[in-house]
């Protein structure tokens, strides 16, 4: 490997390809740093950035996981509305009493009546 180095890049020789990298040690900066930058610049009014309260909603739907394991489930139990992911935690949920099926709901934060 041949390295020459002039004053804005380096070039290294690999395998017939020149592979082009800056000589600069990289500067890690916090995300205190970074918003403190963003803010200085002079950004749209109808901008996105980090510090903006006002993004858009995602596209992507929310995962779901169980209410017992907090596990990613894929199931939802017809009856207590309450999300399970394996078999084992389906007879759990169906021998659960209704009080303890509505405080998983509201735990959730699924303001739904179970009935």
């Amino acid at each position: 490997m041949i390295t020459e180095c002039d004053k804005s890049y380096c070039f290294k020789v690999e395998n017939k390809f020149i592979v082009k990298s800056g000589c600069k040690k990289r500067m890690w900066r916090s995300l205190k740093q970074i918003l403190t930058a963003e803010r200085a610049l002079p950004w749209q009014n109808d901008a996105v950035l980090y510090f903006s309260i006002n993004a858009p909603p995602t596209f992507k739907p929310t995962k779901k996981y169980s209410d017992i394991s907090g596990l990613p489930a894929p199931y939802v139990d017809r009856h207590s509305k309450l999300y399970y992911s394996n078999v084992e935690e389906f007879a759990t949920i169906r021998s659960l009493p209704m009080d303890i099926t509505a405080g998983y709901l509201q735990l959730r934060g699924a303001n739904m009546i179970v009935g």
